[in-house]
């Protein structure tokens, strides 16, 4: 009788302690890297970028305004990539496809 009864949990904590771990919760943390992705770049770069989706390998797709950008951000991948996850505040983006959009 020494333990303790817990009072009802919230239903956006028992949410999220289900998913911890589950396929589905994988697929929503690669989903919320796309919010994050203008405030992890800055307003020049997302200016002229959008990101469009993301793979179950980690890919980030993103799309680009010009060639002249697309050129330069591929220069700067690594860099983008190390901001995106800090920003999610998990490692969930490998690589960045860059496309130009029309």
């Amino acid at each position: 009788m020494s333990e303790r009864r817990r009072g009802p949990a919230k239903v956006g904590d028992a949410l999220a302690e289900m998913l911890a771990g589950s396929a589905l919760g994988a697929r929503i943390a690669r989903a919320e890297v796309l919010g994050h992705w203008a405030g992890a770049v800055g307003p020049q770069i997302a200016a002229v970028t959008h990101a469009r989706a993301i793979a179950e390998n980690g890919t980030l797709t993103v799309g680009v305004k010009t060639n002249a950008w697309l050129q330069e951000l591929q220069m700067m991948e690594r860099s983008l990539v190390a901001k995106v996850n800090k920003s999610a505040g998990k490692d969930v983006v490998r690589k960045i496809r860059w496309e130009l959009l029309r």
